[in-house]
């Protein structure tokens, strides 16, 4: 890849909570182009249909990638990784990432073999999360908690609002005594985002565990063989799929994070 063409990565989420596997990447490949897309009008996917959310996500990439022309494509949400990735390669020729539960690196460093996974519901019932789980953590004990609650906390911090402690403490109230849990899986993207509230939470747990960076390092290896599809200098753009309050403070995030422009797809 040429360094000083700018290859375009879509990051794809039904929220912000994809913000936190942006932000590692943007810290190892500064110089990319970046566009993210969260999926407000299906939000969340937790509890939706796997056919839907594989249909919207295929719709929403294709439609992006017509203005747009894509690079690599993240799916920077757990819940729609489990579903959405055979759909999309199918679809699309450019290298498409998604984001797995880190159980096996939580499964290595846990010092008791006594581990949780704290995930949306949709990711916790997955038959691939299972398998994960089969595979790189059957000598542990491992916990579940599938919470809704939590990915909503996640958004109104990230938009400025506050966190909701007392809701926040009760969502993880079936782990506060387990003396023994010593590392958490931080199954959903939203997560890193409250990890310093879910830690408070959780004083008991040494290790907070989320695949961020490992997604990073993916995508700058994958970005190593990529012939750039648009030469031309661009925008970082934010898009979403329906009009929502508050949108002037959101504005702000968006600068924070380095984003120029806030867009509505208008067929969503």
């Amino acid at each position: 890849m040429n360094s000083s063409i700018q290859p375009t990565i879509l990051f794809f989420d039904s929220g912000v909570g994809g913000f936190s596997v942006y932000k590692e990447t943007k810290q190892l490949l500064p110089d990319c182009h970046y566009l993210y897309c969260f999926d407000n009008a299906f939000f969340p996917y937790s509890e939706k249909e796997e056919q839907d959310i594989i249909d919207r996500t295929l719709k929403i990439c294709q439609q992006i990638n017509q203005d747009y022309p894509l690079d690599l494509i993240v799916i920077a949400c757990n819940t729609a990784s489990t579903v959405v990735l055979p759909s999309l390669r199918q679809h699309f020729s450019i290298p498409v990432v998604g984001t797995v539960p880190a159980i096996k690196p939580a499964a290595e460093r846990s010092e008791t073999k006594h581990i949780g996974l704290l995930a949306t519901k949709g990711t916790v019932k997955r038959a691939y999360v299972n398998n994960l789980i089969e595979t790189y953590a059957h000598h542990c004990n491992v916990e579940k908690i599938g919470s809704t609650k939590l990915v909503e906390i996640a958004e109104q911090k990230l938009r400025g609002g506050a966190v909701d402690l007392n809701a926040l403490k009760q969502e993880l109230n079936p782990w506060q005594e387990m003396k023994s849990l010593d590392s958490v899986v931080l199954g959903c993207t939203h997560f890193p985002l409250i990890k310093e509230e879910i830690e408070w939470c959780l004083p008991q747990v040494k290790f907070f565990v989320d695949s961020g960076k490992a997604i990073a390092k993916r995508v700058q290896s994958l970005l190593a063989n990529v012939e750039v599809r648009s030469k031309i200098q661009k925008k970082n753009l934010i898009f979403c799929t329906q009009p929502f309050e508050h949108v002037q403070s959101f504005q702000q995030v968006l600068d924070f994070w380095g984003f120029e422009r806030l867009l509505i797809l208008a067929e969503a």
